[in-house]
């Protein structure tokens, strides 16, 4: 029994030994391979650099070429840097000298002592003119007068005028004078005429008025809106403008016309008139 006993005592110190030797020796051969193969983990990944650049913007890049524009076909002193190979080039007088290579316009300009200015750099070719220095300060001093006197646009303003078709004709002058007033100014009027009172006025008296007072304004004002019925037929609405530079030209030209015409009808009815007399 005893013999037994040791028997199976034995043998399961046996299993019990092979069983720790397995465990250590797979733990050994797995820490050999790992420290032997590379390891297959991504690498932490580097900062990144930062890298400063322009910011993109339409409006930028619009204003940039348009200031370049500008300065390019401004009046300038463009020294030796002639980009083009052939140009046109008039001397400090006026007179066209020709085609000239860029070569020989700056051995012309070093022995004359004289600048030269872009005219048209868009013909083809373009075109330059020599100047002095005294020559290029008074074209400026001329450039710049002509700017100034230039008027500069703004905004329209609207004056607006209401008063009832029962009007009176001397209270109608008044604000036909205060209308005129404005249009000289460059305003705009808007005139809203209210229907009166009494119902056996004619229906379009309302649009007489506004054309009465237009014609007080002849090559002054036009209409910028004809009149036209508001609030349910209850009352007339148009505007008034003033002329532009083109149409009072026109305008004018027209009643020299007109007025020679006159003239002319005058001048033949006394001729006809002497005759009889004779």
């Amino acid at each position: 029994m005893a013999a037994l006993f040791l028997k199976r005592l034995t043998l399961q110190t046996m299993k019990t030994d092979n069983t720790c030797i397995r465990r250590r020796l797979g733990t050994y051969v797995v820490r050999k391979t790992a420290l032997a193969e590379p390891p297959h983990t991504a690498s932490a990944p580097r900062p990144s650099c930062l890298i400063h650049t322009a910011t993109f913007s339409t409006e930028v890049d619009q204003d940039k070429r348009g200031k370049k524009a500008k300065q390019e076909t401004a009046f300038r002193n463009v020294g030796r840097k002639i980009n083009e190979r052939i140009i046109q080039v008039l001397d400090e007088k006026g007179n066209d000298l020709g085609p000239m290579h860029r070569a020989n316009v700056i051995r012309l300009m070093a022995e004359q002592d004289l600048r030269l200015v872009p005219r048209d750099p868009g013909a083809q070719p373009p075109r330059y003119q020599l100047m002095t220095g005294t020559q290029i300060y008074q074209e400026r001093l001329r450039l710049r007068g002509m700017e100034r006197a230039e008027p500069k646009p703004g905004p329209t303003l609207t004056k607006e005028l209401t008063f009832s078709s029962n009007i009176g004709q001397h209270d109608l002058d008044t604000k036909s004078k205060q209308i005129q007033h404005w249009i000289e100014k460059k305003y705009k009027v808007q005139i809203t005429i209210k229907k009166g009172k009494n119902t056996e006025e004619p229906e379009n008296k309302m649009e007489e008025i506004c054309n009465q007072i237009l014609q007080t304004m002849p090559g002054i004002a036009t209409f910028s809106s004809r009149p036209q019925l508001i609030r349910g037929g209850k009352a007339v609405m148009c505007v008034l403008r003033p002329l532009s530079q083109k149409e009072e030209n026109e305008c004018r030209s027209a009643l020299g016309t007109q007025r020679g015409d006159a003239l002319k009808r005058g001048n033949g009815n006394d001729g006809a008139s002497n005759a009889l007399h004779q």
